[in-house]
């Protein structure tokens, strides 16, 4: 039987895990044991420089863009509340800074827009793709299939098929019911892996190396952090350099999530390593950002790289088993940087799952929402 999906209200809204859960003590995700005593510079200097590197803006590009997703953070929620039920989903042009708010019904445009977001009438929207990602979840992954993801720009569902291989997509609808409309087919030479199970310089060691996501306290106030799930079974034993832990909670596949309680020497802090740009980034908040927006990710492997947002609530099937409701970037990522923090601006996103290619070249990388570890099982991630 597969594992329920994760249950995602898109944009401001809040995700709950669609999973059985004990609700154990939560983790805290951390790419490196911190210097004693560090503090953030919160001149975004460094993040400005990873923009301008990974997404070929100037430093001037790059302090408009974060202040335009920041602007679109609270516009975003206004025009949510304005579409109500007709709400389709939201989408941020990093280009333009233009944030559009995706409507089911012509009536909610006009509130809408007096919000200042532009408005976009679509046919399925993020709970009808959703409903179609839904469907093909409960079917069989025919051989040849990565995985699919809703885009919400087209309004359909993408199905990634490796070149060559002749997957049978018609099989896979027909099983699922999903009409053939709904569907965009696309090509891809890139087989996702999960980021674990290597040896080398470490970040968090359980027998492998993982990167920490985000300090947090599980619901019992105990101090932890959040990773991936696929970096360690419930029980399994972490080093963060002179600290110690225990994953408290884990789930994959079905989703990709994990807590890892501190048993001793534990100190959380709201920073998130920049490595190779310098300093820390502090976290604020959990605010979810659109589709569409820069995010950063921080790993122990390849250090602090940007990109965007494309999608949320793709299903990838990965050699170890299927995993639902992941986010995909453009964002670059190599083996280690498992279990790492994705965050825009100042607000935590998720933690590092898989995905293919490299920082040489490039690649899609995906991460699991952490809200959903914050619904599920009472964490709460440190933003001060």
């Amino acid at each position: 039987m597969r594992p329920s999906p994760v249950i995602s209200a898109i944009g401001t809204g809040a995700l709950a895990f669609g999973l059985a859960l004990s609700l154990a003590p939560g983790a805290l995700a951390a790419t490196a044991p911190l210097p004693q005593g560090p503090v953030a510079d919160d001149n975004a200097a460094s993040m400005f420089e990873a923009l301008e590197r990974d997404l070929d803006l100037t430093q001037s590009e790059a302090e408009s863009l974060l202040e335009a997703q920041e602007a679109a953070l609270e516009i975003d929620a206004e025009a949510t509340e304005a579409a109500g039920s007709a709400y389709g989903g939201s989408t941020f042009d990093i280009d333009t800074h233009t944030l559009t708010v995706l409507v089911t019904d012509a009536a909610a445009v006009e509130a809408v827009e007096a919000t200042g977001a532009e408005a976009s009438v679509v046919s399925y929207g993020t709970e009808g793709l959703a409903e179609v990602v839904d469907d093909l979840n409960a079917a069989d992954v025919p051989e040849g299939i990565v995985g699919w993801y809703p885009d919400v720009t087209s309004d359909t569902v993408v199905v990634e098929v490796l070149e060559g291989s002749g997957a049978d997509i018609d099989a896979l609808l027909a099983e699922a019911g999903v009409d053939a409309s709904a569907v965009q087919v696309q090509e891809t030479s890139e087989t996702p892996e999960t980021y674990a199970d290597i040896i080398g310089g470490l970040a968090y060691t359980m027998g492998g190396r993982c990167s920490v996501g985000f300090a947090a306290t599980n619901s019992a106030g105990q101090p932890g952090f959040v990773t991936a799930g696929h970096c360690g079974r419930v029980g399994t034993a972490v080093t963060i350099g002179n600290g110690r832990g225990t994953f408290q909670n884990s789930v994959f596949p079905g989703n990709d999530a994990a807590f890892v309680r501190g048993t001793s020497n534990f100190t959380l802090t709201n920073l998130v390593s920049r490595y190779n740009s310098g300093g820390y980034q502090s976290v604020t908040g959990t605010s979810q950002a659109a589709v569409g927006s820069a995010i950063c990710r921080s790993g122990s492997t390849t250090g602090w790289h940007c990109g965007t947002i494309q999608a949320r609530n793709q299903t990838v099937s990965y050699p170890q088993g299927t995993v639902y409701s992941l986010t995909r970037t453009n964002v670059c990522a190599e083996p280690g940087d498992s279990g790492g923090s994705f965050i825009s601006g100042s607000q935590a996103q998720g933690v590092t799952s898989g995905g293919s290619g490299n920082c040489s070249v490039g690649g899609t990388t995906f991460y699991q929402e952490v809200l959903p570890m914050v619904n599920s099982w009472g964490v709460s991630i440190r933003t001060s």
